[in-house]
């Protein structure tokens, strides 16, 4: 087990040219025994960071631990890590079981121990089954399967796995996400895990790192990052449908603030009110930022916030079974509302929507980062 460390880590390519930075003083302590999920869509820095601990990548500046052992040169082969790439990997021409074991053969591994810790991981992974076929006998999922016995035969401090689910289909990715979950839980392994599906982080990730242009964005528990978002970036990134955005304006009143949104004006909770009292709002523009789920067209939300209610015009409604969605624009934004499957809203009609205030997000337009973080 291993404790996996990055300290003012850069990424340079071509660095003699001027250079493109693909990660930028990168800082994070992984705990052991951790699940950490490093999320982003492509061009953020998430996969060279992994590659860079891996030992695949070179780094331009900064230090790398595993364990308490500085890891900058030392070969991926000797970091006692184990990597799932996207494609698997697997030798066409040998069997599952000779994939799993080829590694260990490469080190020299007693024929015994081969067989042990082969058999081990497929049982682990329930495929014992299919030891003797070549992986074109094999589905997509048996492949990734194999692709990660063949990591955990090597017994390592540390799982890398590269968006190892991408290429499976919608059905057969929320099975594996169980069932890595499930391995990382028996396994008791750091694992770091890199993705761009928000859904894969949010429910396999004991924390989450959210990247921008090899930056690091927030650090957080996916719930912790899913309701209290630094900036506009993560609450637009974390979150589907994701959350709405709308701009406003900060009127303050005294003890009470107001968010003038178009020609409705809504009132802050007293506690929203006195972090943003003061703080030089007064008059200036701002993004205000809601969860789909928060707003709300049935009557008892409505009666019981008269300060927070709009009128929406009804453009699309999605029946999903246990929801609906209200696609809609409230003073000629887009917005999306999360609502009981029996809403009555339907395209062409002016329904009221309740603003849920007590989880409102203010977002200053110049940064856009949280004017408040819970």
């Amino acid at each position: 087990m291993a404790k996996v460390v990055l300290r003012n880590v850069y990424k340079k390519y071509e660095p003699s040219r001027g250079g493109i930075t693909a990660v930028s003083d990168f800082n994070l302590s992984i705990e052991d025994r951790e699940f950490l999920v490093l999320l982003g869509p492509s061009g953020c820095g998430k996969t060279t960071t992994l590659r860079m601990v891996a030992g695949l990548e070179d780094i331009s500046a900064g230090e790398i631990y595993i364990g308490d052992k500085l890891v900058n040169d030392v070969q991926p082969k000797d970091r006692d890590i184990a990597m799932v790439f996207q494609n698997y990997a697997l030798y066409p021409h040998m069997s599952v079981f000779d994939n799993m074991a080829f590694g260990l053969k490469l080190r020299r591994t007693p024929k015994d121990e081969i067989k042990r810790r082969v058999h081990e991981a497929a049982r682990i992974l329930e495929i014992e089954h299919l030891l003797d076929r070549k992986p074109k006998a094999l589905s997509g999922g048996q492949q990734q399967r194999v692709a990660l016995g063949r990591a955990i035969v090597r017994e390592p401090k540390v799982f890398l796995m590269d968006e190892p689910l991408s290429n499976l289909d919608a059905k057969l990715r929320g099975q594996m996400r169980v069932e890595l979950t499930k391995l990382h839980q028996r396994l008791a392994t750091t694992f770091i895990f890199v993705t761009h599906d928000q859904v894969e982080a949010m429910t396999m990730g004991t924390r989450i790192v959210c990247m921008k242009l090899g930056f690091i964005q927030q650090v957080d528990s996916p719930q912790a990052m899913y309701e209290n978002p630094a900036n506009m970036y993560v609450a637009g990134f974390i979150g589907t449908p994701q959350m709405n955005f709308i701009d406003g304006v900060v009127i303050e009143d005294g003890k009470d603030a107001y968010l003038k949104i178009g020609n409705s004006k809504i009132k802050m909770p007293e506690n929203r009110a006195k972090k943003i009292i003061g703080q030089g709002y007064d008059g200036k523009e701002v993004v205000v930022g809601l969860r789909p789920e928060h707003l709300h067209d049935e009557q008892m939300y409505i009666d019981s916030m008269p300060g927070a209610v709009v009128d929406a015009n009804v453009e699309v409604t999605e029946l999903l079974g246990p929801e609906a969605l209200v696609y809609c624009t409230i003073e000629g934004t887009n917005m999306i509302a999360r609502v009981n499957p029996r809403t009555k809203a339907r395209p062409g009609d002016v329904i009221k929507i309740a603003l849920d205030t007590a989880r409102l997000h203010v977002f200053d337009k110049d940064t856009e980062n949280a004017m408040f973080v819970d």
